[in-house]
Formats: C-alpha cells, structure tokens, sequence
C-alpha cells in the first residue's frame, strides 16, 4: 500500500472541501420530502433487510456491508458498479471484457439481488443499471441461509425507487417526480424521467413510481457504444388494513460489445505503449472473409496449427511451464513442433493509444432482460406476519466477438418465497423468528464458441480483416465448444431467529436444507467436435450427452455480539453456505453434473467490531475475515472458482457537520486458487514476457496453450490488488452550491497467472461541482482528473498474459435535472 501517495492526493481534495467554510444547510428533495443533512443517507440509522431478513441496521448485523443511498449516487455522479469501490471496501472488480455486469466481491465473482430475491447469473452479460435505484446493498460473504444457495464472496442487493418511504412505512404525500439530461466526453446522451406519487382505489390508498432511462452514447474505445432503454415500475397498495400488495418491475433492453483491450500485451506495451505489429499469416481458404474452424484444421483431427500446447512432459507435474524459463525457438518446437504458422509477416514495433482495441465494427454484445415481482404481505391479528414473494426473470442474449469467440443465453428463472415471521418481546429479551419454505425453478438454454479464440492475430494498428476474423458459430447456428439445454428446480426451507438479550448481548443463528433436482443436456448435432471441454468422449462420439443428478445440503449460519453503552458492537460469525456451479448463462454442464461438482458447500468465519461514536454521526466497521469452498475440484472456471480469501475491511463515514460529509476505506485481501494450489499449475493462454528468449513476433499469428506452474504466482488468483484505500468528501455551502471528491489508491497487480506482466500502482481522483437553484439541478464533473495511466485485469487466470484493459483517461459529464 502507498499511503503517503493517496494521502497526499485526499489531503488536497479535503483542503479544497473544507477550506470553503460557507454556513448553510444541505437539501435534498427525496420521497421522504424531510430536510436531510449533507449525510446522503449514508449513516446506518435505516433498517437494511437484505442480510438476514430482519429490520436491522447495518451498525447491528454482524456482517460486513456496505450501503449506498440515491443521494450518494447522485453527488458523486456513480454511473456503473465498478465505481462504487469508492465507498464499498472489497468490492475492486477485475475487468469483465469491460461490462460491468456485477461485482468481484472479495476477490471473486459476486451476485445481485433485486429486492432480496437472487437474479439471474450476469458475470457480464449487460451493464447492471444502478440509475433506477433507492439503495444499493453491497454485503460481502456469503448470503444468510433464508435467501439460498448463493456464491462465496457476496452479493449486491438493489432496492428500486418505490412511493412508500421506508423509515416510516407511509406513502408520500404528493406527486413528485424529475427529467434529466446527461452529455459529456465521447458523445455521452442520456435522458430519464421518473414520476412517483399517492392515489386511492375506492377507499385504499396505493402508491406508484415509474422510472425510464434512454442511452444513445458513443465510446472511448474504437468500434464501440452503448444503446439502451430501461423502465421500472413499483405499486404498492393497502388492500386491507391486514393485507399488503407490492409488485412491479423492470425492464431492460441493451446494445453495445465487449472491450477485450489491448492484445499482445507486454511490459513495454504496459509501460511505454510500444506494440508489436505485423500481419498474421492467411487461412481464409475460400475467400469469404471469414476463418471456419474448418480452416483452422483442414485435416480435422481436432488440432488448429496455430493452437500448439506446450508440454515439458517429465520435466514438471502436468507438464507445466515455469514462467520466464530461457526457453529458446528451437527448444519449443522440439516440444510442440513447429510454430512457423504462428510467426507474423513484417513485424515491428509501433505506439498505440489507449482507444485501440480488440473491437471490429461488426462485434456485438445484445440483452433483452425482463424482472418482474408480486408481493402478498399479510399481518395477522396474531401479530405473525406472512410475505409471500414471487419473482421472475428471463432474458436473451447474444454476444459475438470476431476474433473468434460468440455465445448465446435463453434462460428464465421463478422463485415463490414465503417468510412467516413474528416478534416475541418478554422480560429480558426480544426474540425474533423467521420460518421460509421457497421453490426456484430455472430453464436454460446456453451456447459457447471459444474454439480457435485468437486474440493476438489482430494487428491493433489496422482494421478487422480476414486474417483475424472468425466465422461464429451464433451467425450458423453449428460448431459450438459446449451448448447446453436443461432445467433445475431447488425446494428449500429455511429458519431464522434473533435473540436479543436486554443487557446488549445478541444471537442470530439459521438453517436451511436445499433439495435439488438438476438435468442438462447437448444437442450433438450442434457441437464442433467431441472434447473435454463439452465432456464428449471418445471423440467422435458422445457418450456423455446427457446427465441428471438430485443433490441436497445444509446451510447455517451463526453470530455472537454485544451492543456495548459507549456505542460499539463486537461480532463474531460463522457461516455454511450452499452453492450451485453455474456459467454465464445460468447453465449447469453435463460435466459438473456427472462430476459431482454442479453443487458445493462455502464457509465463513468472519469477526469485526463496529461502532457509532459523536453522536451517531460517526460510523465505522473493521472486519477481518477467512472463507473459502469445500470441493477445489467444483468449479466454473468464469464464474465461480475453488478459492480461499483472507483479508482484512475497514470502512468509516463521518458527518464532520451539516455541511461537510468525509469517508474512508482499505481493503486488504488474499485469494488462492484451491485447485490450482493442490495441482501445482494451471492452464492459461502463454504470453510473450512468459518466453523471454523467444521474439514475440514469433508467437503473435495464433496461441500458445500451457499448464503455468503455480510457483512464482503461489497459487494467488492475478489481477487482484492486495490494498486499496479509498477516501471521498463532499461539502455543501449552504447556498446551492456543493462540491464532491474522491480518491482511490490501488496497489500494482500481476496481469496473468503467470505474473510476467504486472499492471503499476495508480491513484484515481475524480471531482465533482453541483449547483440547486428552486426545482433546478447541475452538475459538472471530471474523472480521472489527474489523466492517471492505468489498466484492469482482464480475465487474469486464463487470459492475463494475453490482454488487458486500458482504462479510461481524464473525461467529463454535466447532469441536469428539473424536480417536481
């Protein structure tokens, strides 16, 4: 960690924050329509029921989370997931081929939520859209057993923008809503409207809120930009004095392509921008401008010439190369043969800008996503209550890539959840209780074309052309890698209590049991050819077409802490957690089926210390924390690796006074790659600072596949930095004049498993002005203020070597809004 740089660079935000003492008072028009302090609703004095299900701040759960309101969003202008590691500690993202999809949550693939109901898998299907929400929770483990089988690392949870206010469960008075407009650099247009407000039905009141969003915007990546529309809608209606509704939805429709970076990638590449050109060598046999697989192996014995594997046999376990090894040309071809296919024509060397990316005019990245939910809430005269939640999702997706790799998605999902709970208050203690049958059901269609992905035939300098592009097979419909059809269905139950002892002392402890019935299958006629990739064997044939399991486990949790009278809460807890296998598409593979590893167990040991000090206007959390997966061999190797994290959390937000908001956090966090560190190696795609001795353009016109020995990584999962610190302010003058900043320091980071390129060290700041006149709003903000030169890790353990993402320079947004 370098502190003093990050210190150096938050002091002068803080100066420049609090050097501008003008006395006033911060508004903020939100439903609630009270006076609300230059806090933004950042303080843990709500309720947040996305942990555990029951109505408790997060200064009382005995986990770590985060929160962050609309009002927080709003000031510091956050547009994407990724940005929320400013105010989230543990929630640094490595690069999903640049969608932010969801997010890395203590070093591995996290989950969202909508309304605590699990959505549907979107490692990086689509941007998730954050503009539509009310509150954003980021809690970091895994989920409590009411709400399933979930991923180790955590979840996001959203909480849409709804006409009842949640401190006091009361619709809002009025009609009120807002337009907006947003433009800034590379041609940014977005426009929403939102409009919420209370009505009667006969003689029950209900409440509305309808929120839409359209982006037409370009990029400042070549070839690239973004298209989508977004509604969402809530009603909420008393249909009783007993009985409840809440249902809506949102709707989500997105057109843009995936951002693979820079390809033939190298130190000099990371450090001076020097890039290897040349053109790889023709296979575009019949001249239709595009390379089939048939093409890259005319002689279909399943082996492409320019896709060798290296193996050094006896001289490793698995035949591993050690990274950085003084292997020369002549000693790699006596390995894997020879590698002349693989050398470019007319290489050299050329500067390249940030803008220059692995894109082609024709790549495309489309989503159709529909969620929609109804809410039954009952109270009883008893006092139980009963909330029946019924939830679905489904959504379409295509995504194609020229230089060889596509992939489809049909799949929808249904859950019916019941919570039957109530509140026993006695002498000495307040109990708690949650009972929670559910079913989930999902339905999956997925299929993947990865076979013949070159990335570094693309000579980044020129044009998309014959020599790199790939016939796909989203465009045939045939000559898939892996194409999977099938369903699961998962019955659960689940109990939940929390005792709370008047001397301060709590208990929270659940169970859950998980029974699961689970079927894939692949259509033959579909795939390329048989491999291990789709579990076909022989090849040539398929034996393993087909595959149906019913699995089942227990998953629990428990917490110990004590709400102590000078306003600090110790916690300890520990967790069991289910988990399903799934890929991008919600799929479960034949292969994990029959394996044994489409179901695994996670495990939780976690103990912090959280507090509220000067009066309630100082909040902070330390965590530190041990989890990791049970099975190191039950894996996806995108989206839900065997690993093992160990870190440490610490988060704090001060409200200094009514104008002045201060935060702060640091992570520090360790992930092994558990299967990686029983085998001593793992396959990645060979880079060329991995073969020093070897010129570089005598690998670029395909790929070099190998086992990496795990010595010089030790197993650690690559493009995860080991700290980051986080600082933001914003200060309000009182007069309609606010100002917001943030900093974030991030250590430097291997690219690859192999570590032979490492990303540097990076201090990002961003600033923002804002200005509230009557019902009028502006702001202008700069982001990467100091125009920092810095990269995310894009696929690290498979692709790191090979690619990786040039971040954003210094560009700028203006917002404005009118309310009503």
């Amino acid at each position: 960690m370098r502190l003093p740089k990050a210190g150096l660079a938050s002091g002068l935000i803080a100066y420049a924050i609090v050097s501008s003492g003008v006395a006033g008072r911060a508004y903020s028009q939100i439903l609630e329509e009270v006076i609300v302090r230059v806090d933004l609703r950042s303080l843990p004095g709500e309720d947040v029921q996305s942990v555990f299900g029951f109505d408790r701040s997060i200064l009382e759960t005995p986990r770590s989370i985060s929160t962050i309101s609309e009002e927080m969003i709003e000031r510091f202008n956050m547009r994407d997931i990724d940005e929320l590691v400013a105010v989230a500690p543990g929630s640094f993202t490595q690069s999903f081929f640049g969608v932010a999809g969801s997010l890395d949550v203590r070093g591995t693939p996290g989950e969202v939520y909508f309304r605590g109901v699990r959505r549907l898998d979107n490692p990086g299907n689509y941007p998730t859209p954050i503009g539509a929400s009310n509150r954003i929770d980021v809690v970091r483990g895994p989920a409590s057993p009411i709400y399933g089988p979930a991923k180790i690392g955590g979840y996001l949870n959203f909480a849409p923008k709804s006409a009842r206010i949640e401190a006091t469960g009361q619709f809002i008075s009025e009609t009120t809503g807002a337009a907006s407009v947003t433009t800034g650099s590379w041609d940014k247009s977005v426009v929403s409207a939102e409009i919420g407000g209370p009505g009667r039905l006969g003689d029950r009141d209900f409440g509305y809120y309808l929120y839409g969003e359209m982006e037409h915007s370009g990029s400042y990546y070549d070839n690239s930009g973004t298209d989508q529309d977004l509604l969402q809608t809530s009603f909420d209606m008393d249909v009783s004095d007993s009985v409840r509704l809440q249902f809506g939805g949102m709707w989500h429709d997105f057109s843009g392509n995936q951002i693979a970076g820079w390809n033939r990638l190298s130190q000099d590449l990371v450090d001076r921008g020097l890039y290897v050109t040349g053109a790889a060598k023709p296979l575009d046999a019949d001249g239709d401008g595009r390379i089939s697989h048939q093409e890259y192996d005319p002689d279909g014995d399943g082996f492409s010439d320019v896709n060798p594997f290296y193996d050094s046999g006896d001289l490793a376990p698995g035949g591993a190369l050690t990274p950085g090894a003084d292997v020369t040309l002549e000693e790699l071809e006596a390995l894997v043969g020879d590698l002349s296919a693989l050398s470019l024509l007319n290489p050299g060397i050329a500067a390249i800008e940030g803008h220059d990316v692995l894109v082609a005019p024709e790549d495309l990245l489309t989503n159709d996503v529909t969620t929609l939910y109804f809410d039954i809430i009952v109270a009883t005269d008893n006092e139980w209550e009963w909330k029946n939640q019924l939830f679905y999702e489904g959504y379409d997706n295509r995504n194609e890539n020229a230089y060889g790799f596509s992939q489809f998605h049909e799949s929808f999902v249904v859950e019916d959840k019941l919570v039957i709970s109530k509140t026993f208050p006695t002498d000495a203690m307040t109990v708690s209780l949650q009972i929670s049958p559910s079913f989930r059901f999902t339905d999956f269609e997925h299929g993947d074309d990865y076979t013949n992905e070159h990335f570094d035939r693309r000579d980044l300098t020129g044009a998309s052309s014959p020599l790199d592009a790939r016939l796909l097979a989203t465009r045939i419909d045939d000559d898939y890698t892996e194409y999977y059809i099938g369903d699961y269905g998962n019955w659960g139950f689940a109990f939940m209590g929390d005792f709370f002892w008047d001397n301060g002392v709590n208990l929270l402890a659940g169970v859950r049991y998980d029974a699961i019935d689970m079927q894939s299958r692949q259509p033959v006629d579909k795939l390329l050819f048989a491999s291990a990739n789709n579990f076909c064997a022989p090849p040539g044939g398929c034996e393993a077409a087909r595959a149906e399991d019913d699995v089942d486990g227990v998953s629990w949790t428990l917490s110990l802490s004590y709400e102590s009278d000078t306003g600090l809460i110790p916690y300890l807890t520990a967790s069991e957690q289910s988990t399903m296998i799934l890929g991008q598409g919600a799929e479960v593979t034949v292969g994990n089926i029959l394996g044994g590893g489409a179901f695994d167990q996670s495990k939780l040991v976690e103990a912090g210390l959280k507090g509220s000090l000067l009066d309630d206007d100082l909040y902070f959390a330390v965590s530190v924390y041990r989890q990791e997966r049970t099975d190191f061999s039950a894996q996806a190797i995108v989206t839900n690796q065997a690993t093992e994290t160990e870190g440490t959390e610490f988060e704090t937000r001060w409200s200094v006074n009514e104008k002045l908001l201060l935060t702060l956090g640091y992570s520090r966090i360790e992930v092994i790659n558990l299967n990686t560190e029983r085998q001593g190696y793992r396959f990645s795609f060979i880079g060329c600072d991995d073969l020093p001795a070897i010129p570089c353009h005598a690998l670029y016109g395909g790929t070099l596949g190998a086992n990496v020995s795990a010595g010089q990584s030790r197993a650690r999962r690559a493009g995860m930095p080991e700290d980051i610190f986080s600082v933001t302010g914003t200060y309000d003058f009182g007069n309609g004049l606010t100002i917001s900043g943030s900093v974030i320091d991030v250590d430097a980071v291997p690219s690859g498993f192999s570590n032979s390129v490492v990303l540097p060290a990076y201090t990002l700041v961003n600033l923002a002005l804002g200005y509230e006149a009557d019902n009028w709003m502006f702001s202008l903000t700069a982001k990467n203020l100091t125009g920092e030169r810095y990269f995310r890790a894009n696929f690290p353990n498979l692709f790191g070597g090979s690619i990786v993402l040039p971040e954003l320079p210094r560009h700028y947004g203006a917002h404005l809004q009118y309310r009503f």
